[in-house]
């Protein structure tokens, strides 16, 4: 890996295009490089993984809305649409596939300066290369250069210290990654990733107080955006120039200020794209930091015995679990058991509570209105408080893999005056877990998540060309979708008119 100095230039500097950042990924995103085999059983992993979540999220309302918007745009060739049969217009397959991935918040993750869920990048690459009429081969190598880039802008640019979206990443990941699959050159997709980003920047508001739905639309408009600014530079069209480093761009107005400077990671010339294998999934359908809090709860309700005995828990953490899930945000929504499902997911507090009172984690039982009004579940939720441990968020931000970690110790005080503590570095599905996850937990994910929503004909024909993403020809792109019977669909809410019919 080569790293890259980044800082703002005066417009009145001499600071040649190929020195930009953008050109620089633009440059990772046309190396003709191989695709390493680990990296490919990866990315056949996360492909797998993606449609679990969509298959679990096919019915819910968000995923309905935005089906139905794609729905209104039949196109040829276009790009397919989870669940449906027929083609779209691909930046609206990816719209719609995108939310349907990314609604239960239960796909795979990065952690670094940034937060991440690089496998947010699959449905906006697969969407382009469909509609484009490229190869299996190609979207693997696509989908290399999509999560090396994100992860990469992940380890070294922090967006949330400045309230700004995660999916700022994810615009020009996107758009790089589309740029690979459909071989352009580097001058296009130079265009096309300062397109992505300028029109991907938004707050982190779609996170803090009252969490809509939009925490599943943003990702998934970012991936939207990414397909739109590759037909743009396409068409010759360019971007704001330079768009990371100008006197007036992102570093400048956004992040660290003009003064600023961030040292950025990337492949050099030749080098395996292999960033995806640094990522890891979800176990849970929750907020990647609570993945290990919801496996340590398992592990500690037994000690603990009866609930009622407690009189508090702490969880020492990390910075950026206590600020962003945990009582360090200032959220009282975080306790209230009117909150959204996205709202809950996003407060540690509740999900400990939940997984010590019934020892494990549902995607909809977990999270459905009267679980969380449960009187005895709001009693001990509220007994709940995190603290950040300046040795977490140390561990949080190492770069030595056998270091980094995202847990928490638990400091459970009865009302006896006894104190119980347990601690878990990383979850037990994590590469360092105790049941770290291969291809067969992906498939049982697949299969355990799309039970009563794709029928098992069905299961067995994405599995099988899932598995052979690399020998796809041009034109069967479309198998790494699934369909689902209008039974099925006939569950989904009907999502009310809106400008497109």
């Amino acid at each position: 890996m080569k790293n890259h100095l980044v800082r703002t230039h005066r417009s009145a500097e001499v600071f040649p295009r190929t020195e930009h950042l953008a050109w620089r990924i633009a440059e990772v995103a046309t190396d003709p490089v191989a695709v390493a085999p680990d990296t490919e059983e990866m990315i056949v992993n996360r492909i797998i993984d993606n449609a679990a979540v969509a298959a679990a999220s096919i019915i819910r309302r968000p995923v309905a809305g935005a089906r139905a918007q794609a729905l209104a745009h039949p196109y040829r060739p276009g790009s397919s649409v989870f669940a449906v049969p027929g083609t779209y217009s691909p930046e609206w397959a990816a719209w719609a596939n995108g939310v349907a991935v990314r609604e239960l918040d239960f796909h795979d993750t990065f952690l670094a300066a940034e937060y991440s869920h690089p496998g947010d990048n699959i449905p906006p690459i697969l969407a382009a290369a469909q509609h484009a009429g490229r190869s299996g081969r190609d979207l693997v190598r696509g989908l290399a250069t999509g999560y090396e880039i994100q992860i990469d802008l992940v380890r070294a640019i922090c967006l949330h210290e400045h309230k700004i979206d995660h999916v700022a990443h994810l615009g020009p990941s996107a758009a790089a990654g589309i740029g690979t699959a459909l071989g352009l050159d580097t001058e296009t997709i130079y265009q096309a990733i300062g397109q992505a980003l300028h029109t991907t920047t938004a707050t982190r508001q779609s996170r803090k107080g009252e969490i809509s739905s939009w925490k599943a639309y943003a990702p998934a408009f970012a991936g939207k955006m990414a397909v739109e600014a590759v037909d743009r530079a396409m068409r010759g069209e360019g971007a704001p120039a330079p768009i990371w480093e100008g006197e007036d761009g992102v570093i400048a107005r956004l992040l660290s200020g003009p003064d600023a400077e961030y040292s950025v990671p990337l492949p050099g010339p030749g080098e395996p794209k292999r960033a995806i294998l640094d990522s890891y999934t979800k176990e849970h359908s929750a907020e990647y930091q609570s993945q290990a809090p919801i496996d340590l709860a398992r592990r500690m309700r037994d000690r603990i015995g009866d609930l009622d005995r407690v009189a508090s828990i702490v969880l020492h953490t990390s910075h950026h679990t206590h600020v962003v899930i945990g009582t360090g945000s200032g959220d009282p929504q975080k306790f209230d058991p009117e909150a959204s499902r996205e709202t809950l997911d996003h407060s540690v507090m509740y999900i400990f509570a939940v997984a010590l009172q019934d020892g494990t984690w549902h995607h909809e039982r977990s999270y459905a209105p009267e679980r969380a009004r449960r009187a005895d579940t709001v009693a001990l939720w509220h007994k709940i408080s995190t603290a950040e441990d300046p040795e977490w968020t140390r561990r949080y931000h190492a770069t030595d893999p056998a270091e980094k970690a995202f847990g928490a110790r638990a400091e459970v005080t009865l009302t006896s005056g006894e104190v119980i503590v347990d601690e878990l570095a990383v979850a037990d599905a994590h590469p360092l877990g105790a049941r770290p996850f291969a291809r067969e937990q992906y498939i049982t994910k697949f299969r355990t998540l799309a039970e009563g929503v794709v029928d098992a004909a069905e299961q067995d024909r994405f599995l099988d060309a899932a598995q052979r993403a690399d020998s796809l020809a041009p034109g069967e792109l479309a198998q790494l979708t699934f369909a689902v019977s209008d039974e099925v669909l006939g569950r989904a809410p009907k999502s009310p008119k809106g400008l497109f019919r």
